[in-house]
C-alpha cells in the first residue's frame, strides 16, 4: 500500500520561512514527478511547484525566486523550502507523487495536507 505523507506545516511570521517535507512509502516500483499543490480558504487548488526524478523543477509564478523544491530520491522525499513567506501563501499545502506500483504505468498519490499559516 502506497501513502504519502507530508509534514512541516505551521504558524509562521511573514517574511518567515518553512520547510515542507513529502514522503512516499510502501511497495512501487519507481516514482516520477513529485509535486505541491496548495488550496486556500474559498480558493481553488493551485500548483506550487513541481520537481521530477531527474531534478527538473517547475514553478508557480507566485513562488519563483521564493520558494525551492529538492529532492532525496533514496529516500524517496521531497522538500519544499518556502522564504519570504506572505499572508497569501496560507493555505493546505499538499503533496503527491506519481508513482509506478506494479507496472511502469504511473498515477498520482496524494497526501493529506498540512497547514501553512502566515501571520503576525
Amino acid at each position: 500500500q502506497v501513502q504519502v505523507v507530508e509534514s512541516g506545516g505551521g504558524l509562521v511570521q511573514p517574511g518567515g520561512s518553512l520547510r515542507l517535507s513529502c514522503t512516499a512509502s510502501g511497495s512501487f516500483l519507481s516514482i516520477n514527478t513529485m509535486g505541491w499543490y496548495r488550496q486556500a480558504p474559498g480558493k481553488e487548488r493551485e500548483l506550487v511547484a513541481t520537481i521530477t526524478s531527474g531534478g527538473s523543477t517547475n514553478y508557480a509564478d507566485s513562488a519563483k525566486g521564493r520558494f525551492t523544491a529538492s529532492r532525496d530520491n533514496a529516500k524517496n522525499t521531497m522538500y519544499l523550502q518556502m522564504n519570504s513567506l506572505n499572508a497569501e501563501d496560507t493555505a493546505v499545502y499538499y503533496c503527491y507523487a506519481s508513482i509506478a506500483v506494479y507496472s511502469p504505468l504511473y498515477r498520482d498519490y496524494w497526501g493529506q495536507g498540512t497547514q501553512v499559516t502566515v501571520s503576525s
